[in-house]
Formats: structure tokens, C-alpha cells, sequence
């Protein structure tokens, strides 16, 4: 074995480990100087992957059709990289997970779709997950480390229904259902409620309507209203607080950069920092410092993202997307306080 190549493989361009979680490799074999190294680079395969270190992006819409491409954004160093694509190209979405794995509602594939996927971050697999009870599209979904409940938007009008997916043994069932007929929202929440903007009421409306759904007994209540009527939106949070992007805002008519912060711990809901772009119909998914919003559609579909400090209420530039798109959805691995 050659210790002067990594991996011991005789090559002009060096091998390099595909780190640092599980879904990575290391090909050849490897001295233990050389993995160590690797290690300290933070590039080496381990096994397993770490709570709330990665987020996967479904990209939806991409060059104008449904799409099974989905990127993985690692938040340490703003990585994106591929990640296992969906069963079934889809768009409009939703998506929502535990630390241990992602729940993807398909949306349209091109019709309604009762279809979900099961990505299992450790190794990057994805299955078949347990269907919803309805086709449906233009859905939302928020939940904590044991249940997440699914507003399933259109089927094919917008719907009150919503179904609640219990991880430990991949069951799906009905959920109290939201106070309107809504599609188009968006859904942030920690472990005890998820805060549904409940989006478009008809069509093509836009609302200021949000309901606080408690898992704990499946209580669906009002929650604090959006600062203005909207629709096409994304939202990520942490423990304490969602930051919601309205999306499409009226009677501007027009996509917007407009951003809430709720704070869970009184039910505020007050000016967030604003997006980089006008945008709508983009996804988001976040870790317990920061949330990566995918704007979505700016004056086109985009590869656009930005990434939310919570801390500070700073938005910045994150690494963009794999592909120009819109339409997606998104799901974390994992926030002590939301789904650990």
C-alpha cells in the first residue's frame, strides 16, 4: 500500500473522502495518519450522522417540470451536495422530520399525490413512506420528535384536512382539522406547537390567518396573525422562535421580502429581517442557530438561498441550490427544542 497517495490509490488527482457523515466514502485503503488527518478536516465517513446538522431541499420545479432532485445542505461550512433523489418527480410539496429521518409529501406528479417518501439521513436512503389519507398538493407540515402533522392544502380544492404521521412505526391518521379551507401556507413550530400560516383561504386569496396546533391532545386554536395577507410562503425556526417568509403579498399583488418572527413563548408576532430577493413559493429548513430559506421564484425560478441567524436576526447569503427552482420543500435532522 502507497502512503505517499491517500487511500493508496495511484492517481494524478488525490482521493478524497466524501465526509463527514455517513453517506459519504473513503475508496482504497487508508493509514491511520491519513485518516486521522481526514478527521481533523472534518472530511472523514462516520458512522452515522450527527442531530441537526443537515437539512435535504426537494427542488421542486425545476426548468419549468416536476423534479426527483434533492440537494443536502450541511449548515457547518454551508455545504450543498446531492443528495438520494425522490421516488417520483413531484412539486409543491411538504416536507417535516425527527432527527432521524425526513417525511416528504410529493405534491403534484404529475396530478395529486397521496405519495410520500421516508429519507433516513444515516446512509441517505430513501423509501416508501406511509400515504396520506387524500391526494393533495400545496400542502404545509410542522411537528416535534414524535408526530408530524400535515396540512394537505389542495385535493383538489383547498381542504381543512390535515393528517398526523407518527415516526415510531410509520403511521398515518387523521389530525384535528384547521379552523379554514386553506392551501398554499407555510409551518414552523418547537416540540409542544406547530404555527400553520394557513396561506390562500380560496383562490386565488391570501390570508393573515394562523392556527397554533398543540400535539399534546391535538389541539387546534387561533394563533397571532401575519403582519399581512399572503400566500406561497416558507418558514424555519428553532426552540424559541419561527421566522415565516410571507411570499405573495397583497393588495401589493406582487411577491415580497417580507419576513415574521413568532415567538412561541407569548404567541408574538413582530418584523423579521427581510429577504435578499422578492420572492415566493421557496422552502426552508433549519437547524437551532440559523434557518436556509430557498427563495424560490424571484422574477424566475432561483437558485437563490439565504440563511437566517436567529440570533441577531441577520439574513445573509447561503450556498445556492444544484439547480434554478421553485416549488420545494425541505426537512432538517433535528433541533433540541423542535423535533429532539
Amino acid at each position: 500500500m502507497s502512503r505517499t497517495y491517500p487511500g493508496g490509490i495511484i492517481t494524478k488527482t488525490p482521493v478524497t473522502p466524501a465526509g463527514p457523515n455517513q453517506c459519504g466514502a473513503a475508496p482504497g485503503i487508508w493509514t491511520l495518519d491519513q485518516q486521522l488527518q481526514a478527521q481533523k478536516l472534518g472530511i472523514w465517513p462516520t458512522q452515522g450522522t450527527s442531530v441537526g446538522t443537515l437539512a435535504i431541499f426537494a427542488l421542486g420545479c425545476v426548468a419549468g417540470n416536476p423534479s426527483t432532485t434533492r440537494n443536502k445542505y450541511t449548515y457547518s461550512g454551508c455545504v450543498s451536495a446531492a443528495a438520494t433523489a425522490a421516488s417520483a418527480a413531484s412539486k409543491r410539496g411538504s416536507a417535516v422530520g425527527n432527527s432521524t429521518r425526513g417525511i416528504f409529501a410529493l405534491g403534484l406528479d404529475p396530478c395529486a399525490s397521496t405519495t410520500r417518501d421516508k429519507y433516513t439521513y444515516s446512509g441517505c436512503v430513501n423509501a416508501s413512506a406511509t400515504a396520506s389519507s387524500n391526494a393533495s398538493y400545496s400542502g404545509s407540515a410542522a411537528g416535534n420528535s414524535t408526530v408530524g402533522i400535515f396540512a394537505l392544502g389542495n385535493r383538489p380544492c383547498a381542504s381543512t384536512t390535515r393528517n398526523k404521521y407518527t415516526y415510531s412505526g410509520c403511521t398515518s391518521a387523521a389530525a384535528t382539522a384547521a379552523s379554514a379551507a386553506s392551501r398554499l401556507g407555510a409551518a414552523a413550530g418547537n416540540s409542544t406547537v406547530g404555527i400553520f400560516a394557513l396561506g390562500s383561504l380560496g383562490c386565488p386569496s391570501t390570508s393573515t390567518t394562523r392556527d397554533k396546533y398543540t400535539y399534546s391532545g391535538d389541539v387546534n386554536a387561533a394563533a397571532t396573525a401575519a403582519s399581512d395577507a399572503s400566500r406561497n410562503g416558507s418558514a424555519a425556526g428553532n426552540s424559541t422562535v419561527g421566522i415565516f417568509h410571507l411570499g405573495y403579498v397583497q393588495p401589493a399583488c406582487a411577491v415580497s421580502t417580507i419576513r415574521n418572527k413568532y415567538t412561541y413563548s407569548g404567541c408574538t408576532s413582530a418584523a423579521a429581517t427581510a429577504a435578499s430577493n422578492a420572492s415566493q413559493a421557496g422552502a426552508a429548513a433549519g437547524g437551532a442557530t440559523a434557518g436556509i430559506f430557498a427563495l424560490g421564484f424571484t422574477t424566475a425560478r432561483s437558485t437563490t438561498r439565504n440563511k437566517y441567524t436567529y440570533s441577531g436576526c441577520t439574513s445573509a447569503a447561503a450556498t445556492a441550490s444544484s439547480a434554478a427552482s421553485a416549488c420545494g420543500s425541505a426537512a432538517s435532522n433535528g433541533t433540541t427544542g423542535v423535533n429532539v
